[in-house]
């Protein structure tokens, strides 16, 4: 299956190249694949037993945006007259953005639920809903945030979407690169990049990855919203009640 699937993306790669889009498989040990518009799938697992984790990480930066010295005089002395055209220097400005990586999941009894940082709902590993978030990064580390997915348990999921959100108070997507890797016991990583400049959106459905037949299926979604999780559980009904909620700071 991981041949097949490798084949298929390999002969779209040179049509997406010709598009202009960028799905590439990479020349390491178990290669890497970029799930786009038009080679939105992949098997991360086959119909068989399976071992180990199954790992997705959130990794971002913020984008940089270029502001001329006079821009900025001009915009906090607020001038009233004209004022002379002066020489453009330029600064660099960054602004923190808190991305939270999360997962609503249905399991094959129908229980619904959320892993998420918010709440401390940081799921369990070895418990339903075999889901667990290593922690909540709220600066954009360079290892970000990594959620564990049981493949051992893959026949209790029935779907789990992934999905991204901005901390309320924080600036939008159109500020970060942001990128979600699939890390399989096996085969190449899968990664998802979040480049649309939505500049109102809150959440972002990434992917949703559903047990076909004993299979579990991956597939690229990167649906914007502009509002929080409970527009994203409308979008994909999973009927679950929400409320607001917050985040413990540091040193809280």
């Amino acid at each position: 299956m991981g041949d097949e699937n490798l084949g298929a993306v390999g002969m779209a790669t040179v049509w997406e190249y010709l598009r202009g889009e960028r799905s590439t498989i990479d020349g390491g040990v178990h290669g890497k694949v970029t799930l786009t518009k038009s080679q939105p799938q992949y098997a991360i697992t086959g119909a068989g037993p399976t071992t180990g984790n199954l790992y997705v990480n959130l990794h971002w930066t913020a984008r940089t945006t270029q502001r001329s010295s006079s821009q900025l005089r001009r915009r906090l002395l607020q001038p009233r007259l004209v004022m002379p055209v002066e020489p453009q220097t330029y600064q660099s400005e960054q602004t923190n953005v808190d991305l939270d990586l999360a997962c609503m999941y249905e399991l094959a009894d129908g229980t619904t639920g959320v892993v998420q940082p918010l709440g401390q709902l940081f799921g369990d590993l070895q418990h339903p809903p075999y889901i667990k978030l290593s922690g909540d990064d709220q600066y954009g580390s360079t290892s970000g945030e990594t959620m564990y997915i049981n493949l051992e348990k893959k026949d209790q999921f029935k779907r789990l979407l992934i999905f991204v959100y901005i901390y309320d108070g924080t600036p939008a997507f159109h500020q970060t690169h942001a990128q979600i890797q699939i890390v399989p016991p096996s085969g190449p990583r899968l990664e998802i990049n979040l480049e649309a400049r939505e500049a109102a959106a809150r959440s972002c459905a990434v992917m949703l990855i559903e047990n076909k037949g004993g299979q579990l299926m991956v597939r690229r979604e990167v649906r914007y919203v502009h509002g929080f999780q409970s527009d994203l559980d409308r979008l994909y009904g999973f009927g679950m009640q929400w409320q607001r909620g917050y985040k413990e700071q540091p040193g809280s």
